[in-house]
């Protein structure tokens, strides 16, 4: 198994958020979350862009996804330094770890 790469901590959470892209938006879970970044459950990550807001307890924070499963998304939020690409938008990339 790889180590994690995550230049901070994560917290466990469980709660109710929205994803807006392109004028349209989706619910979504938030399900852990920190200063640079979270991971959100989604009911599909097909369709999700790779540039996406985050609308979580009346904030609105521009993200980029970093990586895509069957159910969850990976985001790091735009005032975050990355370097990475984000994750392709068509169809599921699967998450190494």
């Amino acid at each position: 198994m790889e180590d994690d790469k995550r230049t901070t901590p994560r917290h466990r959470v469980l709660k109710a958020a929205t994803i807006s892209f392109g004028g349209g938006a989706i619910s979504c879970t938030v399900r852990n979350l920190s200063v640079s970044g979270a991971s959100l459950e989604v009911a599909s990550p097909i369709g999700i862009p790779g540039s996406i807001v985050l609308e979580l307890e009346g904030s609105r924070r521009p993200c980029r996804v970093i990586w895509r499963t069957e159910r969850r998304i990976g985001v790091r939020f735009g005032d975050a330094k990355d370097k990475s690409k984000p994750a392709s938008e068509p169809g599921v990339k699967p998450r190494h770890r």
